[in-house]
């Protein structure tokens, strides 16, 4: 039988994203399900009546019809209790849950016999989750919103100019936490033409952080951030105070703070003081992303922009709903990819499948049996290190001196070099003496050429360029031998054109070589701000 699946207005306050959108739809009727869309869900989201007709829903009026009609109901909000009420027996709920801040929630859903898969608790650690991962979708996008939020209440540009009014300095920001949410806001900032500084207590993002444009500034203090699923952890008591003093000596310099720091199961930690807002100037900005969980600063007020001595304080907490559409399009795909996983035989019936691990950590309850939480999932074994035994095997074969591999390198440079010499040997026994002297002059130039060119930097140029450097200046030392006497002001010799034909070479030689470091720099200077 196929089943139905619902999608319902949100009737939180202020919110504008829809569980699913038009495309997405279509998706969902080729893996065999139908799909029904409460009248208006979408209006907020740009998504009309008319256009999720055109892709195969069907159109219920009122929350009690499509609810009944629903066998699997897609949700963005935690369903309140009057939604539950009105939820199928037996019926299957895919949204945001938090089982752990809404106990209540879970037992009534219990009580209904539900199958309800949470979506904040994917294990976000398994790599083929995160086509499932609606906090990392949505979280870039609220960090992308704040930034724009921050620059709408900014008074200067983000990026430095100078015009005939005068220079203009680039705005400075700081994004305290750079997970997925902070990254963004980093690479938004960054393409504004900010400074971008950026902290977090996870010293493995720093390069992540370098790579989007900005700088990572680090805490004096020596202690490993991590936590599980990506989140960092709660750190100690010394840590946390030269964090402040990194955070205060932030405030003053830069003219805009965005915070992005959460801790799961907890209030958001208090990074921001009354005094560090004080010190800021005039006209600056904060931005909390945490302000739905009370906030990074102190004087957030969640849901309001404030402006407190003389700092805007931005503490919304509808970022996402400021686009809808870009979040309802992420998160439809997320619940989409979950279906797939659900529905791999695409005939419109799911499989709530317990040994997989990734649904297993979704599924909060099963059938009206709380599930949750789920064990830990079983990751990858890591590759086994070499035996300590196998490792000094060779050494011992070495004599001391570097292992195994040396005598053997050493082995094959003296054949090498063993049959060189025969090779130059017969050369001299039987060549004439005019070819004596340019061949010398090649193995010179060949030799020379390697050591000069192949020993740049490789930072330096591309490993094309390497090559046809290496080339390039091969010819040129050959050619500087060869225009030797011109130099030395004998030109009456017969082989005269030989000469010019080296400064011929030369000259190219030149133009290819600086050329080539010409056009690698402005190559570079594409990624550079």
């Amino acid at each position: 039988m196929t089943l139905m699946i619902g999608i319902p207005k949100e009737i939180a306050s202020g919110e504008k994203r829809v569980a699913t959108v038009p495309d997405v739809v279509e998706k969902l009727i080729k893996l065999g399900f139908k799909v029904a869309v409460e009248s208006g869900a979408g209006d907020a989201a740009n998504c009309s009546d008319d256009v999720y007709r055109a892709a195969g829903a069907e159109i219920i009026d009122g929350a009690a019809k499509l609810w009944a009609a629903s066998d699997i109901v897609f949700k963005v909000c935690v369903p309140t209790s009057a939604e539950v009420d009105l939820m199928r027996e037996g019926g299957t709920l895919i949204g945001f849950i938090w089982p752990a801040q809404n106990p209540e929630l879970m037992q009534q859903l219990a009580v209904k016999k539900a199958t309800v898969l949470a979506i904040d608790s994917l294990p976000r650690q398994l790599s083929r989750a995160q086509k499932m991962d609606a906090l990392t979708s949505q979280a870039g996008v609220a960090g992308y919103r704040a930034v724009i939020e921050a620059a709408n209440a900014f008074g200067r540009f983000f990026n430095g100019q100078i015009t005939a009014a005068g220079k203009v300095p680039p705005a400075k920001v700081f994004i305290a936490g750079a997970g997925v949410a902070g990254l963004a806001a980093i690479g938004t900032a960054a393409g504004l033409g900010a400074i971008v500084r950026a902290n977090d207590t996870r010293a493995e993002v720093a390069d992540q952080v370098k790579s989007l444009g900005g700088e990572f500034v680090k805490v004096e203090y020596e202690e490993e951030g991590s936590g599980g699923g990506g989140y960092a952890k709660v750190m100690s008591e010394g840590f946390q105070q030269a964090q402040r003093e990194m955070y205060a000596k932030q405030a003053k310099e830069v003219d805009i703070i965005i915070t992005t720091a959460l801790i799961p199961g907890k209030p958001a930690p208090k990074l921001i003081t009354a005094e560090m807002v004080k010190s800021m100037k005039p006209g600056s900005v904060i931005v909390d992303m945490a302000a739905e969980r009370g906030g990074n600063c102190e004087l957030t007020e969640p849901g309001q922009a404030v402006v407190k001595h003389g700092v805007t304080i931005v503490g919304y907490t509808d970022l996402n709903s400021r686009l809808a559409k870009q979040s309802s399009t992420l998160y439809g795909t997320n619940l989409f990819r979950l279906t797939e996983e659900l529905c791999k035989t695409k005939d419109g019936i799911i499989n709530v499948n317990m040994e997989d691990d990734a649904i297993r950590g979704l599924t909060v309850i099963k059938e009206g049996n709380i599930t949750w939480p789920a064990p830990a999932p079983k990751l990858p074994a890591a590759p086994a290190k070499p035996a300590a035994a196998k490792a000094a095997a060779p050494a011992a074969k070495g004599h001391g001196h570097g292992g195994s591999n040396e005598p053997m390198a050493g082995g094959k440079l003296a054949v090498m070099f063993g049959v060189s010499a025969l090779l130059f040997l017969f050369v001299g026994a039987y060549a004439p003496a005019a070819f004596l002297g340019h061949f010398t002059v090649f193995v010179l130039a060949c030799f020379v050429g390697y050591m000069v060119v192949w020993n740049v930097t490789p930072a330096l140029h591309t490993p094309l360029m390497s090559v046809t450097n290496a080339i390039s200046s091969i010819i040129a030392i050959g050619a500087l031998v060869q225009i030797a006497p011109l130099i030395m002001g004998s030109v009456d010799r017969p082989d005269n054109l030989i000469r010019w034909l080296a400064v011929a070479g030369i000259t190219l030689t030149a133009v290819n070589m600086f050329g080539g470091f010409a056009v690698t720099q402005r190559m570079l200077a594409m990624f550079r701000k």
